[in-house]
């Protein structure tokens, strides 16, 4: 429905922006969905050993790098996902932990987007004072825009998954998602909520998250008010403020309390963007809570703020890549607009903290269950031990890290037999689940702390080849068998009772042996059979149009709400150190080259035995056409020995398809084929049709693929679609013998969709402009935000304009650097990009200059050219412009005023002159016949 900014949200007091975008490298087109590697920036999305065919693809998927590899380390350092941060490790990430240990404070922030949270105050709370921290973000930005390569949708939600739990873990935070999908840039609430079927869906998640977690505080990161901007910032807060009331409400949302949840009331509600975001002062009446964010920590070498981010800098997709934070003071200002406590405020009517009023304490725990303190009389004593066990742990600590393990593996086992007791007890359910909510939280807390002060560490790998590239990293495949290998060390004399694996139900391990103990410590070999019905590892929500639905399918009901699905190897070993027990636990994994050479890990993952994607997975037919289409379909295997099968293609009725079916054959893992078969439709007429690849084998059939969607910087995932071709039928006349230039932008696939056509097409590098011949071009098209990322473009800009006024047709798109295309005067005459931008992409659309030839040539557009568009209208309209240009469309959200910058010409020398900031870039790969046609007049102005 709506783009949404590829920055939507704010990184409020915690970023400063520069004005200028980040350089990017060259673009590279390849005729399969790949990302050329050798920089650690480049996004990774492909399929297995073949090239994904993902649900924009078409036969050229272009990416760019969003920086040098110099550049990107500063701007997000690269850190293994499956190892601890610095600040997390040795020393540090125990007086982390101890920290932790002194408080049961519980907080719970809520956004809109990835991007949105405010990183400083999160990483303050949970690092600077040892808060039990939540992230909720209503949806993952699948809306946006995509600022380092073309994929958009769905496989963009998944990577900013990725992306923001990379910053989390500076943060410090859990993180958590509902299923509402980010359906674009919307204007209001109201808008939002109708997309959105109301608040109850987004509600009933956000009162299932607060009732598992049962925060002290809920913190929303913005106002509800239109200050916020965007429709769905509005409705998260709106969302909050119902979910303050409701999450206690056992009324409320009854199913999950017939589940086993029960009912929660935080203390205390608080709003953000109350004095505006980047706020340094603020009225003493707007605020309740101000935080200075930029306090130096230094167990963190530096101050939150900065810390967080660097977290925030992996948000690449976003454009984070030049996101700074100067040293200083920076504040986060926050109101109290709810509160089950009496007001707690100083003589200045403000609180130094969010938990002011509020007994954080260890010992405090006992007074959470009131009057029934009687069912419980163990509890005050238990709760005194533990307090004895951090405070002795702290000293210890402070002499020698190992000193501490003891005294926090004695509280571990307090925590342990104190959950016992009040499981055990009469205590009410709803006073049982506050107090094992914490008392669970602690334990964990006690297991990390004590190995940390042990030096315990256990690895789990699975003992198959490295893989060569991240496509071919080892794939756990049901009933199929592999070897996992285990290995316990510590740097204390713990002696290792055991390794257990945690494997889904229907897995099968047997322990092979212990195989040795030395400097790398004891090695336990496991065979594991996974199971036949394996899950494979995927995301747990879907969307069978992600054009049109705002709202998520969720497939696995138990992992609703988290990030992804967790995964599906575990393994803990239990070890005796001075006499007590304790445990040590991780997640297998496998190990692969990236893409600088570099051995990497990531967790164990399940895949189908066979993976199939069709490629392109769009066509665009001309309904004049009378040649046959192809469809490519690439085949990877997963089994560890020889496998044949038959694959065949299903066409409409009427549809031949060339060959009937082809046989083949696999040997190893990894291994890939593609095929190719020739499409010949009858008679065409305009319209939509599906081509489904079905791969056979052993009495099984396989429909779907899968791409394996990484980064350097970031953990791996993997997006499935079906293994099929939608194909749109377009009437569409073409001008002969125009031949089109086509420089990339921040990725689009415009290029390809035109090429499909019929288009003589070729691609211009940006650094290439300067030496390059335009005098056979006719037309050059600059793609989505090309002087944003290409800033070769802008340098050589003078050429195109000397190239338009001989005679040529530049059609210039969208760009969100608004600062720095006005200031640097890139029009032929003076005009003024803007922010507008026009959301409905079904709003009424008036065609001021009819006789204009684009609208006449070669293609005659009607009204009925504007039916069925996705997402949007258009963005980044201009808002001034000289008599030179001439408006040539109209067009307005509802209640605004008509917005006439979408579509500018202007003539200039002998050549034409055009800017558009309508979205074909969405449009066209959605086969939008209309779209198609009026791009196409586009390319044919002044010819």
């Amino acid at each position: 429905m709506r783009t949404a900014d590829s920055n939507q949200g704010h990184v409020g007091p915690d970023a400063h922006v520069p004005a200028g975008e980040p350089a990017s490298s060259r673009v590279r087109g390849d005729s399969l969905p790949r990302v050329e590697e050798g920089t650690p920036g480049h996004l990774v999305a492909r399929h297995g050993n073949c090239a994904s065919a993902l649900r924009r693809t078409m036969q050229t998927l272009l990416w760019t790098s969003i920086l040098s590899t110099a550049a990107f380390t500063q701007a997000a350092p690269k850190q293994s996902p499956t190892q601890p941060l610095p600040p997390d490790s040795g020393t540090l990430g125990l007086q982390q932990m101890l920290l932790r240990l002194q408080t049961t404070a519980r907080l719970m922030q809520t956004v809109a987007h990835p991007d949105d949270e405010d990183g400083g105050l999160l990483t303050l709370e949970s690092r600077g004072r040892g808060a039990s921290v939540l992230l909720l973000t209503l949806n993952r930005g699948e809306g946006g825009q995509n600022k380092i390569g073309s994929n958009l949708f769905d496989v963009l939600g998944v990577v900013r998954t990725l992306e923001l739990a990379a910053a989390d873990r500076y943060y410090g935070v859990e993180q958590r998602f509902t299923r509402v999908a980010d359906f674009g840039f919307s204007k209001t609430p109201e808008e939002t909520f109708q997309k959105w079927q109301g608040h109850d869906i987004a509600l009933a998640d956000m009162v299932r998250v607060i009732r598992t977690f049962r925060p002290d505080v809920l913190v929303a990161r913005f106002s509800g008010t239109d200050r916020d901007g965007h429709g769905h910032h509005q409705a998260s807060t709106i969302l909050t403020k119902e979910a303050f009331r409701a999450a206690a409400d056992p009324n409320r949302f009854p199913e999950q309390i017939r589940e086993g949840l029960q009912p929660w009331q935080a203390r205390k509600l608080y709003i953000g963007n109350v004095c505006g975001f980047g706020a340094t002062t603020c009225p003493d009446t707007d605020y309740t809570v101000k935080l200075n964010t930029g306090s130096p920590n230094a167990a963190l070498g530096m101050s939150y703020a900065q810390f967080a981010m660097q977290g925030l800098r992996h948000q690449l997709s976003q454009g984070a890549a030049a996101w700074n934070v100067e040293p200083g003071d920076r504040f986060a200002f926050y109101k109290l607009v709810e509160s089950t406590l009496p007001v707690t405020t100083g003589n200045d009517s403000h609180q130094k903290d969010f938990f002011d009023g509020i007994d954080s304490s260890l010992l405090g725990l006992a007074s959470r269950i009131g009057p029934e303190s009687g069912k419980a009389p163990f509890l005050s004593a238990g709760l005194a031990e533990l307090q004895k066990r951090i405070s002795e742990a702290t000293t210890a600590a402070d002499r020698a890290p190992q000193g501490a393990a003891e005294p926090l593996l004695r509280g571990l086992q307090t925590a342990r037999d104190l959950i016992g007791q009040v499981s055990n007890s009469d205590l009410s359910p709803s006073a049982k689940t506050d107090l094992i909510t914490e008392l669970q939280t602690k334990e964990s807390q006690f297991e990390s702390a004590a190995n940390l002060a042990a030096g315990v560490q256990l690895q789990v790998t699975a003992d198959v080849p490295i893989g060569k590239d991240a496509d071919h990293a080892f794939m756990a495949v049901p009933e199929q068998s592999f070897d996992i290998i285990a290995r316990f060390s510590a740097q204390t004399p713990a002696e290792l009772k055991r390794i257990e694996l945690d494997l889904p139900t229907g897995w099968h391990a047997e322990e092979l042996r212990p195989e040795k103990t030395g400097e790398s410590g004891q090695v336990t070999r496991f065979r594991v059979t996974a199971g036949k019905n394996a899950q494979y590892t995927r995301p747990y929500w879907h969307r069978n149009d992600p054009e049109t639905d705002a709202l998520n399918t969720i497939d696995v009901p138990q992992d609703v709400t988290l990030p992804f699905p967790p995964p599906p190897v575990r393994a803990h070993a239990i070890y005796i150190l001075a006499g007590s027990q304790g445990v040590v636990r991780a997640v297998a994994t496998v190990r692969f080259k990236d893409s600088s050479g570099e051995t990497a890990e990531r967790s164990l993952a399940v895949a189908p035995a066979f993976s199939v994607m069709v490629e392109p997975g769009e066509q665009i037919i001309p309904a004049s056409s009378s040649a046959a289409s192809t469809v490519r379909v690439a085949i990877s295997s997963n089994l560890p020995g020889t496998a044949k099968g038959m694959l065949r293609i299903e066409a409409p009725a009427g549809w031949r398809v060339e060959p009937a079916g082809l046989p083949l054959e696999f040997r190893e893992p990894g291994e890939k084929r593609e095929s190719e078969f020739r499409l010949l439709p009858p008679g065409l007429q305009e319209g939509r049709a599906a081509v489904r690849a079905i791969f056979e084998s052993d009495g099984k059939s396989y429909r779907e693929g899968y791409s394996v969607v990484t980064r350097n910087d970031l953990d791996t995932f993997y997006y499935y679609q079906p293994a099929v071709q939608r194909v749109s039928i377009v009437d569409v006349r073409l001008p002969k013998g125009l031949k089109v230039g086509y420089i990339m932008g921040a990725g689009d696939d415009i290029p390809t969709v035109l090429k499909q056509i019929g288009m003589d097409v070729s691609l211009i590098a940006a650094e290439d402009l300067k030496t390059t011949d335009l005098a056979p071009y006719g037309t050059i098209v600059l793609g989505i935000r090309a002087y944003d990322t290409q800033k070769d473009l802008a340098a050589n800009n003078q050429k195109l304009l000397d190239w338009v006024s001989g005679g040529g047709t530049l059609l210039v798109q969208y760009n969100t650097g608004v600062a720095d295309f006005n200031k640097n005067k890139l029009t032929p005459y003076p005009a003024q990009l803007s922010r507008a931008r026009v959301t409905v992409e079904d709003s009424p659309v008036d065609i001021l200059a009819p006789q204009d030839s684009v609208f006449t040539s070669p293609n005659q557009i009607t009204q009925n050219d504007f039916e069925g568009w996705v997402q949007e209208r258009g963005l980044y309209f201009m808002d001034r412009w000289d008599d030179h240009f001439q408006p040539l469309l109209a067009c307005h959200d509802p209640g605004e005023a008509a917005q006439r910058g979408g579509l500018l010409r202007a003539q200039y020398g002998k050549g034409t002159y055009i800017y558009t900031g309508y979205a074909f870039f969405r449009q066209l790969p959605a086969g939008v016949p209309g779209a198609i046609r009026l791009f196409v007049n586009l390319l044919s102005a002044g010819h």
